[in-house]
């Protein structure tokens, strides 16, 4: 009886301390990374390139970096919260769940705060205000353009899971298309003719033509109509986190005209691939 005793008492002890070295060790890693979600796609908030010039950081398990404006602010953040920034590259409808389950800390992707977000997730304050545009084929058929009216009859899509994409219901007469995964894959079809235009964010349409001569970015005369949140970009973070109120007090901290300066440099860094 005492053999079984002690060995139910060592065995209870061994359990107790596998459980504290576990504790300890997630404990200690929360504390000093800064896990951050993003597609590594979405020039110029992120993009993904082979090395780690201009300030691109390191991919977690890939030879690949991840560079852009996203980038950028992320970088600022982990500073400002004293962490290491690891970058996880994620597809895009995977950020929710991954930030949710606790893959990572946070989502610096471009993202914007819509009310439907809002449900699962909370949001910091807006780091980048932007406008919808189209991205059309230069000297194409809608390459004079100036409302939405003249995209009657054109093949328009989005991407996936976006207000972008609803918003092309705006558009009378439209050719609405299937929704795409992402950027790089519209900016295929575009240029293969397989659709006439898709509708962006000024900043990735002006990535588009300055990295492709063949994209053009029309800007709307009286073109879609959006909530403001729509065209702000925030950092997306989990429901009641402590990190909200940090994250706001070092965003504070960058000014518009810093804004537009990371963002113009990223326009400019971008890999010509993108």
């Amino acid at each position: 009886m005492k053999k079984k005793l002690s060995l139910l008492i060592s065995l209870s002890l061994v359990a107790i301390l596998i459980l504290t070295g576990c504790g300890s060790g997630k404990s200690a890693k929360n504390e000093n990374v800064f896990r951050v979600g993003m597609e590594a796609g979405y020039p110029p908030f992120n993009w993904t390139q082979m090395d780690d010039s201009n300030g691109a950081v390191k991919i977690e398990g890939s030879s690949e970096y991840a560079g852009g404006y996203d980038v950028e602010i992320a970088k600022k953040i982990a500073e400002g919260l004293g962490k290491e920034l690891v970058i996880v590259k994620t597809e895009w409808d995977g950020l929710v769940p991954a930030l949710t389950s606790g893959k990572i800390d946070a989502i610096i992707a471009g993202m914007s705060p819509t009310e439907e977000r809002k449900e699962t997730i909370d949001f910091s304050n807006n780091y980048y205000q932007s406008q919808l545009v189209m991205v059309v084929k230069n000297n194409g058929k809608y390459t004079n353009a100036k409302s939405l009216a003249d995209f009657n009859g054109a093949k328009v899509t989005a991407q996936l899971n976006t207000f972008h994409y609803s918003v092309i219901d705006q558009i009378e007469g439209v050719k609405k298309q299937e929704a795409m995964d992402n950027f790089p894959a519209m900016r295929v079809a575009l240029e293969s003719g397989v659709i006439d235009a898709y509708v962006s964010e000024k900043p990735d349409a002006t990535s588009a033509q300055a990295a492709n001569s063949n994209f053009k970015m029309i800007e709307l005369e009286n073109g879609f109509v959006t909530n403001p949140e729509d065209t702000q970009t925030a950092v997306g973070i989990n429901k009641n986190s402590d990190l909200t109120e940090k994250i706001n007090e070092i965003l504070s901290g960058i000014s518009e005209e810093e804004q537009v300066n990371i963002m113009a440099e990223a326009v400019e860094n971008q890999p010509a691939a993108q």
